[in-house]
């Protein structure tokens, strides 16, 4: 009976069979190291050296959907013009349907990154998504379209997400902490490309920024696509204008509204530089 009691207790749970134990707050720092080192290892494993990084709204659906859904808030408030939840319901609608153009540049850049040379001969770099619906869907979407692999970096949370079907086998990594996420997203990237999103979109750019701005990080190309929205959504003349970044801190990123003026801005940036976007195998 002893014998059967100490076999069976959670103190002779070998470590790493102990979830109990393994999720424990004092357990934290090695869960932080897990987190980072399963996404690292896949990635080495997969021979990835660089990538290009996409961000944008997971509510930004394809156009063809965005069309349906602005259709039946129209007639939600045909049924009753007075009724402030169609109303608000009607004008989120046609507001997406405007800016679901973005769907389909991020797909078409998703489909140019994909046939560069660098990618499809030898895959030393890739395009990198958040691995979720809308813009990162439309984005692996376009790369998985020219053959070339993708990869989707999914976060766990409350409600249920799932990553987008277009992403390569393989490289979709889900992760715990954000932080683990976010240095992952950096710490191969030659550019980041941000489409129009919310809170979690603006968390990443600005992640970004102040990573170049206090040079934690090398500079790299940042490209906000979607002045009109971008604009709005950030006045940047008014933090230059209130002092709290300066004048060269505006400078560090750029504009573009179609996927060519995405692809000149990064090839222009490393020419400007005297750096190859591919840093070649000799060189590493």
């Amino acid at each position: 009976m002893r014998l059967a009691a100490i076999l069976k207790s959670q103190a002779y749970l070998q470590a790493d069979e102990d979830v109990a134990f393994l999720r424990s707050d004092d357990m934290r720092g090695a869960r932080l190291q897990l987190d980072f080192m399963k996404a690292e290892q896949g990635l080495v494993d997969h021979e990835v050296k660089h990538t290009i990084v996409v961000f944008g709204s997971t509510r930004l659906p394809e156009p063809t959907a965005a069309r349906e859904r602005a259709e039946q808030g129209r007639i939600n408030l045909d049924a009753d013009p007075q009724d402030p939840a169609f109303q608000l319901q009607s004008k989120i609608a046609e507001r997406v349907l405007k800016r679901s153009l973005y769907y389909t540049i991020a797909q078409e850049f998703g489909d140019a990154v994909g046939r560069m040379t660098e990618v499809r001969d030898g895959g030393r770099i890739a395009l990198m998504t958040g691995g979720g619906p809308g813009i990162m869907e439309a984005a692996n979407h376009g790369a998985f379209h020219a053959g070339a692999k993708s990869i989707g970096l999914n976060i766990t949370l409350p409600f249920e997400q799932y990553p987008n079907p277009y992403l390569t086998p393989g490289l979709c990594f889900r992760f715990h902490y954000f932080a683990l996420r976010k240095m992952h997203f950096l710490n191969r990237a030659r550019a980041l490309v941000a489409f129009p999103g919310g809170y979690g979109t603006m968390d990443e750019v600005f992640e970004t920024l102040t990573l170049v701005q206090t040079r934690k990080i090398e500079p790299l190309p940042i490209i906000l696509v979607g002045h009109a929205f971008w604009s709005r959504a950030v006045d940047f003349p008014f933090l230059v204008e209130e002092g709290v970044i300066d004048p060269e801190d505006a400078d560090l990123f750029c504009f573009a509204e179609t996927c060519d003026e995405i692809l000149k801005i990064i090839a222009d940036w490393y020419a400007q530089a005297g750096q190859p976007l591919i840093v070649k195998p000799e060189n590493l």
